[in-house]
């Protein structure tokens, strides 16, 4: 009678089907001396979940306050000077035209634009290289999409057909 009972706990654990109650049932059983042959194998990992609940972390975590980081000054420092940047001129006043510029002010900022220009075209034909690469990246994850539909039909295909 207890046998019985322990096989049919046996199956509705292997179903993931028992309450708490049932499983400490199933562990005082398989802590004793006195197991069915033919469960034997249960036994091991009864033991181990036993002895795993009595494990416990003793070691000390250490927590370190979190230290305010340069970076974060430094970031402020650089909108703050990007602020002035934007800010001062307009205080001046007066404005400028490029044909009031003196021509070495005309030379660097002409060269300038072309530094500008040159990084422009750089970005440019990354960005394109970057979508060529998205592009294969689409077509590989649709294939792959395509190959599991694939694989789902040959299984459903096994089941009408009876064949594992």
């Amino acid at each position: 009678m207890v046998l019985n009972s322990i096989e049919k706990l046996i199956e509705k654990y292997d179903n993931a089907e028992t309450t708490l109650e049932e499983e400490a049932q199933l562990r005082a059983y398989f802590e004793s001396d006195d197991v069915a042959p033919h469960l034997e194998h249960y036994k091991p990992l009864f033991q181990y979940f036993s002895l795993s609940q009595q494990e416990q972390y003793t070691k000390d975590v250490p927590l370190k306050p979190k230290k305010t980081q340069l970076y974060q000054w430094i970031s402020v420092a650089a909108v703050a000077v990007l602020m002035l940047g934007i800010f001062i001129p307009n205080w001046q006043g007066e404005s400028k035209s490029f044909a009031n510029l003196t021509p070495e002010e005309q030379e660097a900022i002409t060269q300038t634009m072309e530094a500008f220009n040159l990084v422009s075209l750089g970005m440019n034909k990354g960005k394109q290289q970057l979508n060529s690469l998205a592009m294969v990246s689409e077509n590989l994850n649709q294939g792959i999409e395509e190959a599991s539909r694939l694989s789902e039909f040959s299984k459903t295909t096994n089941r009408i057909f009876k064949n594992k």
